[in-house]
């Protein structure tokens, strides 16, 4: 004779095992989507060496777009890093008054000035300000970031959620370690060359 305990055993473990199976197939696939997103890869040329930045659309799509564009501009070929703090982080991007190529060059102002694109709204995530961490800088308001930017040289995590992070040093963190310290430096070290390369 039939047993209905057995029926309903044997067809709860059947869904049982089936939603964990359907589970399982849409996570993997999940994982496989967020391996896909990659974004550009900048180069950055240092006195020491290549740093390669890996870009994140993903998170802060409208700054990578901005970042991008300045680069492509050469905006970025020849600005100094005007606030380097041990343990801390090394800042540049002043497009305005930090290019030393430029005619308006004031190492006392680098850090004041932006680029004739207008200010991104933030773009917080969880992404977090680790170590090769580079997240966009910002006055006092959120929506105030433009073209300047920082590298962590450690852990920043206390940043997170308050600064847009746009990239990750992928190769080449040892020649950010190496950016000369100063607030500003007396003879900073600059971005020799910053392009796309794939």
């Amino acid at each position: 004779m039939f047993n209905s305990n057995k029926f309903l055993f044997l067809t709860i473990f059947i869904l049982i095992f089936g939603l964990l199976f359907i589970e399982r197939n849409i996570m993997v696939d999940d994982k496989k989507e967020d391996t896909n997103i990659k974004g550009d890869i900048i180069q950055m040329t240092l006195k020491d060496g290549l740093v390669k930045i890996e870009t994140r659309p993903d998170v802060a799509p409208k700054h990578v777009h901005q970042i991008k564009t300045l680069i492509n501009e050469g905006q970025y070929d020849g600005v100094v890093f005007h606030r380097v703090i041990d343990g801390f982080m090394a800042q540049t991007g002043d497009v305005e008054f930090g290019n030393s190529t430029n005619d308006k060059f004031n190492l006392s102002r680098a850090g004041t000035g932006g680029s004739n694109l207008s200010n991104i709204e933030a773009e917080f995530s969880d992404v977090n300000h680790g170590r090769g961490a580079v997240s966009m800088a910002r006055a006092q308001d959120p929506n105030s970031a433009n073209s300047q930017f920082f590298i962590c040289f450690n852990d920043c995590s206390f940043l997170d959620g308050q600064y847009t992070v746009w990239g990750q040093v992928v190769e080449g963190i040892e020649f950010v370690d190496n950016i000369t310290r100063g607030e500003p430096p007396s003879n900073p070290d600059k971005i020799i060359k910053m392009e796309i390369i794939n």
